[in-house]
């Protein structure tokens, strides 16, 4: 993966990505009091090789200028469904919110998505995240039951099909 979105560069993740990608999910985490959990919901970011990319997954990075501002990822989910994936660690610094860079990335992960032969998505978030909240439902995501991660306290499934992914 590798594109331009106005001034941003979304790209597939590097090895020495790892720290600032995580630097990202921990400064944002913080920004709405949700604490940053390295031996729990976050260990996946630290080990994007075995959660993300051995198991079919992707895990991108948004850069502005050499600096990593944003991440996005996927990985295939076989207990929530055969064709399913969970969308997780979509988050963007400040300074690159309000621009439609998320919705952007959403829209890229599901046409990802939906290139790989998946066709159902989950995605768990926390209500304080009012932006990531009213994105998802916004697109199409509709609530449903099965949060997972202890400082979740929604999920959300769409379900993909190829005339709906928007281009």
């Amino acid at each position: 993966m590798f594109e331009q979105y106005e001034k941003y560069t979304i790209r597939s993740w590097q090895p020495d990505d790892r720290q600032a990608a995580a630097d990202v999910i921990q400064n944002a985490l913080a920004e709405y009091g949700l604490g940053w959990e390295p031996d729990g919901a976050d260990r996946d970011v630290l080990k994007i090789e075995e959660y993300y990319l051995a198991r079919g997954g992707e895990f991108w990075v948004v850069e502005h200028e050499g600096e990593i501002i944003g991440t996005s990822a996927y990985y295939p989910d076989p207990h929530r469904g055969e064709k399913a994936v969970e969308i997780r660690k979509m988050y963007l610094s400040p300074k690159a919110r309000g621009q439609g860079l998320g919705r952007h990335l959403l829209g890229e992960l599901e046409r990802s998505i939906l290139t790989h032969g998946y066709h159902e998505i989950w995605i768990e978030t926390a209500s304080v995240l009012t932006a990531a909240v009213k994105l998802y439902e916004a697109n199409g995501y509709q609530p449903a039951t099965g949060v997972e991660t202890a400082r979740c306290d929604r999920v959300y499934i769409k379900y993909l099909q190829t005339c709906c992914v928007r281009a």
